[in-house]
């Protein structure tokens, strides 16, 4: 084994390879880049080193800086963890040159399987199926036409060397097939320095399974079985669970041996995943991901070493780190065995109510809640800051239990009971998803996010603004109007408030009722009036409690965390948090005509990566002005309604900070 191993990546997954490399008694060195400075694996590393500024394409992808990090610190050996530079075939030819292990295949393996042209050829000959598409390397204008009317629409476009939901995007028809290949090709270069692509059918009802194999140097290659990672929005995974709810033995075990079949052509050693697209009982080969998955915690929490009568769990960092030191697998497949079921749900940093819009700041509380069966691989914690350079996701919870809903129901109590504040996040999103009857029922497919989307998005919670204005009030007791600060003859006492709920203006009267109860009232611009009445209320240090008496007798108990960081008070209720504002500044509005200027602000910083408009141009309502990149992700800014653009006020590859002003509309 060797002594010294060298982490090239950043936040959960290096947290994740820094734990198991220690626990083994490695000297783990982290590599930062100057946005990291102060991370969470930065300082669980027993070294670290700066290797560039904050773009990606200045620190973690850069190869040379990352190897003479390696030369620095003497590492005998480097893990790429997942994303930037783990399937790069060059980067594991270029450790191998500079005499250091690459954790994961050969540089053969990864430019076999790396490209998805060059893999879904090589399957193909071998006899799997694949998903109708076209592969080749002439990707003209005139080709991809032809080759798309020969496929048929819907079709999507996907980068050769993408994943993670990068570089894919869907064309509908023929007119939006040059858009999207544009969108793709440009993402893809950004994310992964290869703009190839290929066109593929789009399959309107199928389940993403995945196969994870585990192989050495001395030819064993094991299945560690299937997970689905069937939820899905915008091509990227947001929840993943193991085995696969559905999935016949007889399917299970022919996609199992499918995806031997890809790792015995390559000779593939390390962890790696078929990736496999099933529909009405047929199934596709769509990928090999030749490195470790995001959602390889769900395997792990449920696949068991059975050997001398007793039972151990299965590291799949360990043994990526055994295998590249040259050891053989001691076990077979037939000591590998399925425990209980387990659900991962990925925590972003993004607002579902906008688009699911990255957000980034920094993180005033990272509380992640554990409990029987939870585990949680974060890679930020309080303080920490969410820069706009990178992936947005923060942290993964995993919960597992003796089937399925008890699985379900692990990880929805661990999301409800974790605090976040800081940044918007997806957590409420998450429970909805969970708690929905479509994934229940576990006969869901890639299309459950955008089909119930309505249903799946948190709306804002009504109640925020009011618990954070009596909070505002400093008064323990729950009866502001104990104090004598305020006091007046003959009228109930009466206090409002105008404050800021995300982008909307939302006001706030608190009135002293009979017997210390408050009479809350809150209006907005969006909805009517709504009045309640509370009582019980107890405001002791960071937790509210009260009850909410509605007009028809019912009543409701209401909790809340609460977390003040100066004029601002986050209130969080169910693992959902709301930032309530005490300002008095218009908060703007993005996506709609604010003003008769009709100012279109930027709803992050980031690069302007296209300009679609110019001054003098007439729009319709929804259609694209512009596409802004960031966190690693195209996102298109439209017009909130008819109009003629009076002034663009930015240009492609311009960097623009939140709330700058990018587009003038006349309405």
């Amino acid at each position: 084994m060797f002594r010294t191993l060298l982490v090239a990546n950043r936040g959960e997954i290096a947290c994740r390879v820094i734990r198991t490399a220690r626990r083994m008694g490695l000297v783990a060195v982290a590599v930062h880049s100057e946005a990291d400075a102060d991370a969470p694996h930065v300082r669980q590393a027993h070294r670290a080193v700066c290797i560039g500024a904050s773009p990606a394409t200045e620190s973690y992808l850069n190869i040379d800086a990352l190897l003479a990090a390696a030369a620095k610190t003497d590492a005998d050996a480097i893990h790429p963890g997942y994303g930037f530079l783990s399937e790069n075939a060059d980067f594991a030819a270029a450790c191998e040159g500079a005499g250091r292990i690459f954790v994961g295949p050969s540089p053969e393996a990864i430019r076999a399987m790396g490209s998805k042209i060059e893999a879904k050829n090589r399957v193909a000959a071998a006899g799997t199926p694949v998903v109708p598409g076209y592969q080749g390397e002439d990707t003209s204008p005139a080709t991809l036409r032809a080759e798309a009317a020969r496929i048929g629409f819907p079709l999507l476009v996907k980068a050769s060397a993408g994943g993670g939901g990068k570089g894919m995007r869907l064309a509908r028809n023929e007119g939006e097939l040059e858009g999207a290949v544009a969108a793709a090709r440009r993402e893809a270069a950004s994310a992964f320095g290869d703009d190839a692509v290929l066109l593929e059918r789009y399959l309107t009802a199928p389940k993403h399974i995945e196969v994870q194999l585990l192989a050495d140097h001395h030819g064993k290659r094991l299945l560690l079985f299937d997970r689905v990672c069937s939820v899905q929005r915008r091509h990227k995974k947001v929840i993943e669970e193991a085995p696969a709810p559905t999935v016949t033995e007889e399917l299970r075990q022919t996609m199992g041996a499918a995806a031997i079949r890809a790792a015995k052509a390559i000779h593939y050693r390390g962890a790696g995943t078929v990736e496999f697209i099933a529909e009405g009982g047929e199934f596709h080969f769509m990928e090999m991901n030749t490195r470790l998955q995001v959602e390889h915690p769900v395997t792990e929490m449920v696949v068991r070493v059975c050997q001398d009568g007793s039972e151990a769990p299965l590291d799949l960092v360990e043994w990526q780190l055994r295998v590249a030191a040259g050891e053989a697998l001691p076990f077979t497949q037939e000591e590998l065995a399925m425990r209980g079921h387990a659900v991962e749900a990925r925590v972003y940093a993004e607002n579902p109510r906008r688009r699911f819009l990255p957000s980034s700041g920094q993180l005033a509380r990272v509380a992640f809640a554990g409990g029987d069966g939870v585990r949680v691989d974060a890679g930020v914690e309080t303080g920490s800051d969410v820069p706009v350079h990178y992936d947005p996701m923060l942290a993964k919870v995993i919960a597992h239990g003796k089937d399925r809903t008890q699985a379900i129901e692990r990880l929805g109590q661990a999301l409800a009971d974790s605090e976040l504040a800081g940044v918007e996040h997806n957590i409420a999103y998450l429970r909805r998803v969970l708690a929905h009857d479509d994934f229940r029922g576990g006969e869901y497919t890639t299309g459950l996010a955008e089909a119930h989307a309505a249903d799946l998005t948190p709306p804002a919670s009504p109640f925020a603004p009011v618990i954070a204005a009596i909070a505002r009030l400093g008064v323990g007791d729950g009866n502001p109007w104990a104090a004598t600060d305020a006091f007046r003859l003959n009228l109930p006492p009466e206090v409002s408030f105008s404050v800021r709920q995300g982008r909307d203006r939302v006001e706030v009267s608190l009135c002293l009722a009979a017997a210390g109860s408050i009479e809350a009232q809150l209006s907005a611009a969006k909805g009517e009036p709504q009045t309640w009445l509370l009582d019980s209320i107890d405001v002791a240090g960071n937790a509210f409690e009260a009850r909410v008496q509605y007009e028809d007798g019912t009543t409701q108990g209401l909790a809340a965390r609460l977390l003040r960081r100066s004029e601002d008070i986050f209130v969080t209720q169910s693992g959902e948090t709301e930032r309530i504002a005490f300002a008095s500044k218009d908060p703007g509005n993005f996506g709609t005509v604010g003003d008769p200027g009709g100012r279109i602000v930027a709803p992050m910083p980031g690069q302007i990566a296209t300009v679609s408009v110019a001054s003098g141009d007439r729009v319709k309502a929804d259609q694209p002005l512009l596409t802004l990149e960031a966190m690693k992700m195209e996102h298109s800014i439209r017009a909130p309604a008819a109009g003629v653009v009076k002034e663009v006020l930015c240009k492609p590859g311009e960097r623009v900070e939140d709330g700058a002003e990018l587009v003038v509309l006349d309405s």
